[in-house]
């Protein structure tokens, strides 16, 4: 994959600063959302498989990881001012984030797909989501050695199960990629990233910053919690509209994939991850709760984007 196409001074920055020989002069400030998105997106994915244009001493480049520093405390600071706050007590979180997914409401791409989008929506709907699904479970994965030993093992028996149990042929980005070129899209990774759009970046740049970052193993665990306990049946819906299509096959496999995976996944999650954390780690409590809301929201504007770039009000 090479760098994206910059969308901004700092993204330009960034670019020159990846490839050239030279370095680029001081760090400006974004210039857009979009510029800020791009450019914390692309600081990520030096930490995951870079890019071959990029030199790989810069996954630990001093100056670069002060601007990423400085992108993810403006990002942490947007979500948590976004937040309307919980505290639940460690014996409740649970049932707290049964609740919070319970009453969030959001506009359903899933409902979407499922009666009425074209086959163009729908593969706009698999690039913006392939952004993540290309590396399905990675971001999660950088939590496993900062977890208490109940939490950990039960979130390697998820990634195990996202991972193909040890069948690469199975591992969930697989089956995703498999899918796209069945569908006619580009499988390769990273493939559409410089279509996406800013809420499609924000998205996942939340979750490497949770996953990154030690300090924000709950949330990252409430993430993951909230995005398993409200994909099972949005993914049967989808597999529907799939085949309502005529895109069945592999695109569909994969989402008839996760309606049984996932239903499992979201006991596991909510309880044996989420649930054990707070009680041997009191204070990750509200971290957990911040995390699933962070989840649901963020899906919400991504799903609010696309509609509103079809022209659909929702």
């Amino acid at each position: 994959m090479r760098i994206p196409k910059p969308r901004g001074r700092a993204s330009e920055w960034l670019l020159a600063q990846l490839t050239s020989a030279g370095r680029a002069g001081p760090a400006p400030a974004p210039e857009s959302w979009d510029d800020e998105a791009v450019s914390l997106w692309t600081l990520h994915e030096l930490s995951y498989r870079g890019f071959e244009d990029a030199d790989p001493a810069a996954e630990w480049d001093a100056e670069l990881l002060v601007v990423r520093q400085r992108l993810e405390a403006a990002l942490e600071d947007r979500l948590r001012g976004r937040w309307p706050g919980a505290d639940p007590g460690p014996a409740d979180v649970p049932a707290a984030l049964e609740d919070l997914v319970a009453t969030h409401e959001g506009p359903s791409l899933a409902d979407h797909v499922r009666r009425h989008a074209t086959r163009d929506q729908v593969l706009e709907m698999v690039r913006q989501r392939s952004v993540y699904q290309l590396k399905e479970a990675d971001p999660t994965t950088w939590v496993v050695p900062r977890l208490p030993a109940r939490a950990k093992a039960a979130l390697m028996e998820l990634q195990f199960d996202e991972y193909g149990d040890g069948d690469p042929n199975r591992l969930h980005s697989e089956l995703f990629a498999r899918g796209m070129e069945a569908v006619g899209l580009r499988p390769e990774y990273g493939a559409y990233v410089d279509d996406a759009l800013p809420e499609t970046l924000e998205l996942n740049n939340a979750l490497s910053m949770f996953g990154l970052h030690r300090r924000l193993r709950g949330a990252a665990m409430g993430h993951l919690a909230a995005f398993e306990m409200t994909s099972s049946i949005p993914a049967r819906k989808i597999s529907q509209g799939l085949a309502r299509l005529e895109l069945n096959g592999p695109m569909a496999a994969y989402y008839d994939e996760h309606v049984e995976a996932d239903a499992v996944h979201e006991v596991l999650a909510a309880h044996a991850i989420c649930g054990t954390l707070a009680e041997d780690e009191p204070d990750q409590a509200a971290e957990i709760l911040f995390g699933a809301w962070t989840c649901l929201d963020l899906e919400a504007r991504v799903a609010s984007a696309l509609f509103s770039s079809w022209g659909i009000q929702r």
